[in-house]
């Protein structure tokens, strides 16, 4: 009996094509074997990769609503697509700015609307409103890169500082070792 094969039967691991089923929730159920990759699909081990957040980020980040995978396997392993990583990569730029997870929320669902074929709610204001939301968003995030700007140029003269203290110090330590040494030898 080979390794990963029972006897007379399937392989334990096999690159099997995936199928969908329509989930009961609106999302897909994926056939184990390739997790779903043939298809689109990644698990959640290569987004946290692609995305350098945390296995525990991203979950957390399903949990409040920001980014749900869009399918599962039959195991009930979590499946995204390129799509979900897009937005993984909205809220991992939009977190160091300090927009809060409400703020993430509102500039997903407008972008989300946007990008629908769907006709927009004219009653609050259409696609004109949606884009003047993205702006107001374009606009803060612009502000707090420039604060972000300031503070980086500080801490790096605060490092300057530091360095230019240190050098002067070695500098001044090696002409003393050199005094000492050449004083002790005469007497």
């Amino acid at each position: 009996m080979g390794q990963g094969r029972m006897e007379g039967g399937p392989e334990l691991y096999p690159n099997v094509r995936v199928g969908f089923v329509r989930g009961a929730e609106g999302r897909h159920s994926v056939d184990e074997g390739t997790g779903g990759r043939e298809d689109g699909h990644m698990q959640i081990g290569e987004v946290a990769a692609r995305t350098e957040l945390s296995l525990r980020t991203i979950r957390h980040y399903e949990e409040t609503g920001l980014v749900v995978p869009s399918a599962r396997s039959r195991g009930g392993f979590r499946l995204y697509t390129e799509r979900d990583v897009a937005r993984l990569m909205v809220i991992r730029r939009m977190k160091p700015l300090g927009f809060t997870l409400d703020q993430m929320r509102e500039l997903l669902d407008a972008t989300d609307r946007l990008d629908a074929d769907g006709p927009y709610d004219q009653e609050a204001g259409g696609r004109p409103a949606l884009l003047a939301l993205v702006r107001t968003y374009e606009r803060a995030a612009a502000e707090q890169v420039d604060r972000l700007r300031v503070q980086l140029a500080r801490a790096e003269d605060f490092a300057h500082t530091l360095r230019t203290r240190l050098e002067g110090e070695e500098a001044e330590g090696q002409g003393q070792g050199q005094g000492q040494g050449q004083g002790q030898g005469q007497g």
